[in-house]
């Protein structure tokens, strides 16, 4: 059994992650920290950095959160960009550069990125460019971490549990069961993969 910190665990695909973490001694974190363990803000640093502190001793990082702007590309602003940028991009980069100081050696983290990068839809722009610099991200910094760190994203399409709320969004597109997410969560964190991309798609 693993000690691993889920961020986002309220979200839906916190949610679809916890289903394939149940083996492991999970301590839940969102935003407001309401029915979870802690609060953390991801897209500040001194909030991160005290999320650890305060867990002190952990095995795996698990992030499910990272908002993003949606608004066409011509019409998207700076500080949207910025916005997302801070939370999807900077954020998740920041849990695996301040974590790396506190997590146990053969440790792991696994971020999220999303299909809009590999299928882009109107209005994306901004969730497309921030999961395709995840999945990059993820591809390079596995090359670097000390300790065996691993470091790993989830790209998955849109759920099922999701679908009355994107999918008009998403036309064409085919909705695939958290339950299918969950099993790619569990791969990350209990299996051997370091500097991948685990993509779940119909």
């Amino acid at each position: 059994m693993k000690t691993l910190i889920l961020i986002g665990a309220k979200g839906m695909i916190g949610q679809a992650a916890l289903s394939g973490l149940g083996n492991h001694k999970v301590i839940t974190a969102s935003r407001s920290g309401r029915d979870c363990d802690h609060a953390v803000d991801i897209t500040d640093e001194a909030s991160i950095r005290k999320l650890f502190e305060q867990v002190e001793e952990f095995d795996a990082v698990v992030n499910a959160v990272g908002e993003c702007e949606y608004a066409p590309v011509c019409e998207m602003t700076e500080q949207q960009w910025m916005s997302s940028i801070a939370s999807k991009m900077m954020g998740q980069i920041n849990l695996v550069r301040i974590g790396a100081e506190y997590i146990a050696d053969g440790g792991s983290f696994t971020l999220i990125s999303g299909i809009l990068n590999q299928k882009p839809i109107p209005l994306g722009v901004a969730d497309a460019v921030t999961s395709g610099a995840i999945d990059t991200f993820v591809k390079c910094a596995g090359l670097e971490m000390p300790r065996g760190i691993r470091v790993n994203a989830v790209n998955p399409t849109v759920l099922e549990e999701s679908w009355e709320a994107y999918g008009e969004l998403m036309p064409g597109f085919e909705p695939v069961p958290g339950r299918l997410v969950g099993k790619a969560f569990e791969r990350a964190v209990d299996g051997f993969l370091n500097g991948e991309v685990i993509y779940v798609d119909a």
